[in-house]
């Protein structure tokens, strides 16, 4: 069995683009102290908007538009249960991924009942896959070098000294959750543009991949977007793998599919404890 990296490294770009993203998403938003469970979620509504608006409009830029403005109004959700009604931020971002799929899942059947033709065109993959690259860059010289990133850092580190110091930690977190549904919008449109069509439940965990990325990388931009570009890695090696004999046998086709899963299940099992988390998160 012969492999083209060449096409596995352009399918690992493809397909680790929307995790990094996801992943930022949760970085700022867990660098603020809020816990975000909620990616997957607010990934498959921007995925549904995107593709809706898109195929219906026939403009692409104006589908991104709604896409990220449906994962924005998911992460201000989020925001108001857990800083404004102190919801637990788990119970709050889990029930923000049954809403969304329960919303998008409805109105794919409904449009595919209607006969809607779903197809669009969508903006080129390099469009996405450099913005996936230059994000976590961004983000890292961000949290390093402006006030932006500072108070967000401190904020995350301890709300009540924050505030001593003359930083407001519901306004920082308030914008974070911004920025998370931006990112995650992003993340969403870049999904649903690679088939150029929605399907119920595509996003298929991979909010919760992104997740283990963030913790892989110890909640730092640069690590976090290395582990979920190794994450797409695993998932374009295992497209190709499909049907491919591997030392004399034809492997299971379900093997296969489950081996992103799998490397998120061991990766979250070896670096969980070793890693440390901003000290204020989920407790303010």
């Amino acid at each position: 069995m012969t492999l083209d990296w060449m096409d596995i490294g352009g399918a690992t770009l493809r397909l680790g683009g929307p995790l990094c993203l996801a992943a930022m998403a949760g970085l700022i938003s867990e660098r603020s102290g809020v816990i975000n469970i909620g990616l997957e979620g607010k990934m498959l509504a921007a995925a549904a908007g995107t593709s809706f608006v898109s195929a219906m409009t026939g403009n692409p830029l104006l589908g991104i538009a709604v896409g990220i403005a449906s994962a924005v109004l998911f992460a201000l959700l989020h925001a108001i249960s857990v800083i404004v009604f102190r919801i637990d931020h788990v119970v709050s971002g889990m029930a923000i991924n049954a809403v969304s799929f329960g919303i998008t899942g409805y109105l794919a059947k409904l449009l595919t009942a209607r006969g809607a033709d779903q197809d669009f065109d969508s903006i080129p993959q390099p469009v996405f896959i450099l913005f996936a690259i230059a994000a976590p860059l961004l983000i890292a010289w961000a949290l390093r070098s402006t006030n932006w990133g500072l108070r967000l850092t401190a904020v995350g580190h301890s709300g009540a000294k924050s505030r001593e110091a003359g930083v407001d930690p519901v306004k920082v977190r308030w914008n974070a959750q911004l920025w998370v549904g931006v990112l995650a919008g992003i993340s969403g449109a870049m999904l649903v543009s690679q088939p150029e069509q929605f399907g119920v439940g595509m996003t298929a965990g991979r909010g919760f991949i992104a997740l283990a990325a963030l913790i892989f990388g110890g909640w730092r931009p640069i690590p976090t977007a290395l582990a979920a570009f190794s994450f797409g890695f695993f998932d374009a090696l295992q497209l190709r793998l499909q049907g491919e004999k591997v030392a004399g046998v034809e492997w299971p086709s379900q093997m296969w599919a489950a081996l992103p899963y799998l490397l998120t299940l061991i990766a979250l099992a070896g670096f969980l404890m070793k890693s440390r988390q901003p000290a204020a998160l989920g407790k303010e």
